[in-house]
């Protein structure tokens, strides 16, 4: 599960209501039968076909009796203390688990594991009660049936969770609530209560367009020749029992149609800032917007912040809203130098100040774009660098973070270069260790051989970048802007654009590829997002109920399914490839974009880089609203056009990875054997197929691997069972033996930084941090000590790395993939052999893997029923992760968790 980004969210549904305009003839019509309900058929007879009319809403809309806090209930509650606070849940609900995390001391503690603990404790039998001490501002997400979103309890004391809008609440919730109103075609809207309504009326702005008295709880209302218009708010006014109910009607529907795409989708490749040196264009869609102005400034620093800032606009110029809601502006002179921002007014928002989508650098903490000549920040040397075109097949990905590379004391850099884009390219820096030189940082990714280096999100970040706080970065605000916090000057927006191009410089004359980790799949937060003002409700996925659908698992999921959404990803991702000459990218989440999308924008990427490689997460941190059938999820994964996905079929085959338990254990980290099921996904991962959600036989689009930034380093996986169990060697055995799986597979090879030295995640209690997302500089950090220790393993990796980027028979399209002879063999299929062709040099290889199954574990760890591997014409050893000086011959027996590759 990707880490989840602590949000704070409006605790409030989120208001969909679209904006601005004059209002239409209103058409109001009573459909209601003598008995309380129409029919379809009544529907149409009643009225003419194309005025506005409504019917019965086809299907089962029957709600379980709403569990009810009586005012009497809640005052007979007892008093809490003042960090104490009780959740109640409805039982009716289906949530059954509960995951729960707090601020407290410091940084993000989560007390629950994911996906949850389950919920036993329960008030009257309707309601889950959960009970915490000691906290009196808590995180919480419930989960059974289905994901919540995150929802914050903000104070001690009683909270309930509502049916009603998927949120938490401090005060008992309503008997009676409008469940959905939105828009289910471009044609209709469906209404929905708990109860049965007794009348309706459906309103845009103050008009009403339809309206009558009904007996049911769910109708479909035609707008037959009523005009939408995505400028008036609808709403709907129902009566059940008592009450009178309001809810706005969720244009969101509307957004994915031919009609709407016909009327707003623009089409052109000018949005954001077009630069010249004699004028300058700015343009931005927002079609529900009536007014829009650019506002200018010499700065990008905030009055605020201190010296040097300013909130004093220098112009401010009224936008021209021109064809498909696309408003424009052009400057004459050079502004070059200077920030800006766009001043919104629609019915949401009033000239809410944000900044530009497609800003491409920006001031300090991403307040104000930077109007930038880009030609300037182009380092020496630019026009020389190409991103290198290597087969995805011979790819080894090293998987790391800015300040990951950097951040130890035994990096020994220049130490304003610590954590920064300046000290990741920075040559020269070493330990000394037993009168050994060991080189750090640049260097030693240089030396160990990978060809692709993967750098977590290195965008712009919701984060304070005049604070030197760790995170990962999945928590995006400015996608086109690089992260200010890894500049020299996070004040100046040049600096950090000529710096990151300094870096990919610099590995790209070291043959290395740089591969940018993108996080499109949701924002830091949606409300007022930059997104969100210029379209409310566009832009993000959206319940039924109005809630924002929480895919992500971090409060929200952007529509890469609407038509603006998705020219946005491709425009981005375009602009990063030709700018910045990226080698790759690795799209997080990717479940979360539809196939389509994906397909569209690697083809046009592929346009600026051929050779590009990109790969995703092929699931979903949560329940989304799109469909399955649609998502580039893993299931999809064989309508993938010139992309790939992470095989995590033969990762937790190999470790038992991602969700699995800690103490589980895969075929390669086990002692005590019986994982015949996994044989087959790991088969076919050395066959470069994917097995796990469906099965995808392509070398194309597999990525294999066995750990990443998510949960726990590899060492850390196979050292939570045995610390005190096996000894240190034997761990480290078994981490060899995974990641030889992975180096000699077919597809792309993927490893985390610093598991070719056992990388180890401790916080300060002692335990392994299974998501080190915002844990501190110290727990992250990969300390080079660890790599003056294990030289021995170093040099393996070393080979593996050589072999999987140099050996043909290792990079086979998938026909010949689908050929290769892997034997399994032993009584207990515990252990592997296949053979590998280098035909540019005529010599063979053979790879033999020992699974570290043994009889008992004491002093001595004694294997069962070794096989013997039949090393026949075989006389030189390659590899050996013992380094125990094998003898080959027609029976050879392995030691535990031993990988020999021989040569002939």
């Amino acid at each position: 599960m990707k880490q989840r980004q602590l949000l704070t969210l409006a605790s409030s549904i989120l208001l969909l209501a679209s904006c601005g305009g004059g209002s239409q003839p209103a058409a109001t019509t009573s459909n209601a039968s003598s008995g309380g309900e129409a029919s379809s058929a009544q529907a149409s007879t009643s009225v003419p076909s194309s005025d506005p009319s409504y019917a019965k809403a086809p299907g089962n809309y029957v709600f379980p009796s709403y569990t009810m806090f009586s005012k009497a209930e809640a005052d007979a509650l007892p008093a809490l203390g003042e960090k104490e606070i009780v959740a109640f849940c409805p039982v009716s609900s289906g949530q059954t688990n509960v995951y729960n995390w707090t601020r407290d001391s410091g940084g993000d503690h989560a007390f629950a594991s994911w996906p949850g603990t389950p919920m036993t404790e329960k008030y009257n039998d309707k309601w889950f009660k959960v009970h915490y001490q000691g906290y009196d501002d808590l995180w919480i997400i419930f989960n059974g049936k289905g994901q919540t979103r995150d929802m914050h309890m903000t104070h001690g004391g009683y909270w309930w969770f509502w049916e009603a809008d998927q949120d938490i609440h401090d005060t008992i919730p309503n008997s009676y609530f409008v469940d959905t109103a939105s828009f289910i075609d471009g044609k209709t809207i469906r209404v929905v209560t708990n109860s049965a309504m007794s009348s309706f009326s459906l309103y845009a702005d103050n008009d009403v367009v339809v309206s009558g008295n009904i007996d049911y709880n769910a109708l479909d209302i035609s707008l037959g020749n009523h005009k939408i218009d995505i400028n008036k708010k609808y709403w709907i006014k129902a009566k059940v029992g008592e009450e009178e109910l309001t809810k706005d009607v969720a244009l969101y529907s509307l957004y994915g149609t031919k009609e709407f795409n016909a009327e707003y989708a623009y089409e052109g490749d000018d949005l954001g800032l077009t630069y010249g040196k004699e004028s300058s264009t700015f343009k931005v869609w927002s079609p529900v917007s009536s007014e829009v102005n650019l506002k200018i400034y010499n700065t990008g620093t905030p009055a605020s912040y201190g010296v040097g800032g300013s909130d004093e606009a220098v112009a401010i110029l009224k936008m021209t809203k021109q064809d498909k809601g696309v408003w424009s502006v052009k400057v004459d002179g050079d502004l070059d130098g200077k920030y800006y921002t766009y001043e919104v007014t629609n019915k949401v928002y009033n000239k809410k100040e944000i900044v530009d989508p497609y800003a491409r650098s920006t001031g300090v903490n991403g307040l104000r774009g930077m109007i930038l000549n880009l030609e300037k920040t182009n380092p020496t040397g630019w026009d020389t660098v190409s991103p290198k075109a290597i087969d995805r097949k011979a790819t080894v990905v090293y998987e790391t973070h800015i300040s990951d590379l950097t951040s130890a004391s035994s990096w020994n850099g220049d130490a304003a270069k610590k954590k920064k884009f300046a000290g990741f390219h920075q040559t020269g820096t070493s330990i000394t260790k037993n009168n050994k030189v060991i080189t750090t940082g640049f260097d030693h990714i240089k030396e160990l051989g990978v060809n692709a280096v993967q750098i977590l999100p290195m965008y712009d970040q919701a984060n304070d970048e005049r604070k030197d706080v760790f995170n990962w970065g999945y928590n995006p605000l400015n996608y086109n802007v690089p992260e200010g916090l890894y500049s020299s000057d996070p004040y100046d927006g040049a600096v950090r654009v000529k710096e990151l191009k300094e870096l990919i410089r610099d590995y790209n004359q070291a043959g290395i590829n740089i591969i940018m980790d993108v996080v499109y799949n949701h924002v830091a937060g949606a409300v007022e997002s930059n997104f969100d003002v210029l379209f409310p409700g566009y832009f993000y996925r959206y319940l039924d109920n109005g809630a924002l659908s929480n895919g992500s698992g971090c409060g929200n999921e952007t529509a890469s399914d609407h038509y603006m959404f998705r020219k946005f990803m491709i425009d981005s991702t375009k602009y990063w490839a030709k700018e910045y000459k990226l080698g790759g990218f690795r799209f997080d989440l990717m479940g979360l974009h539809d196939y389509e999308t994906m397909n569209e924008l690697v083809a046009s990427v592929k346009e600026v880089n051929p050779s590009i490689i990109i790969y995703g997460e092929p699931w979903q941190g949560g329940t989304s609203t799109m469909p399955d059938d649609i998502s580039a999820k893993q299931k999809n994964g064989n309508k993938y056009v010139g992309y790939g996905q992470f095989n995590d079929g033969m990762r937790d085959a190999l470790i038992k990875g991602g969700l699995n338990k800690p103490e589980a254990t895969g075929w390669a980290t086990s002692i005590e054997g019986g994982f015949r099921s996994e044989i087959d996904a790991i088969v076919d991962g050395l066959k470069g197929t994917t097995r796990s959600d469906g099965v995808i036989a392509d070398p194309d689009k597999t990525v294999n691997y066995v750990t990443c930034h998510d949960n726990y380093t590899l060492h850390d996986r196979i050292a939570y069972n045995y610390d005190g169990v096996l000894e240190e060697d034997d761990i480290k055995a078994m981490s060899k033996l995974a990641q030889s799986f992975v180096m000699t597979s077919q597809g792309t090879s993927f490893m985390l930084a610093g598991d070719e030295f056992y990388r180890s995640k401790v916080l300060p209690n002692g335990e392994y941090d299974h998501n080190s997302y915002e844990s501190s500089y110290q727990v992250n950090e990969l300390d080079w000590n660890l790599k003056a220790e294990n030289m021995d393993t170093i040099d393996m990796y070393q080979k593996l790395i050589a072999l999987k980027k140099n050996v043909d028979g290792l990079h086979l399209g998938k026909d010949d993939a689908a050929k290769l002879d892997i034997k399994v063999l032993g009584s207990k299929k515990n252990a592997f052999t296949f053979e590998i062709k280098d035909t540019a040099n005529a010599k063979t290889y053979k790879v033999a893997l020992q699974a570290p199954f043994t009889a008992e574990v004491g002093d001595v760890v004694e294997l069962v029923d070794a096989p013997a591997i039949d090393f026949t014409g075989y006389s030189e050893v390659y590899l050996d992760s013992a380094n125990s000086g094998i003898t080959l011959s027609n029976a050879t027996h392995l030691g535990f968790a031993q990988v020999v590759i021989a040569v002939k």
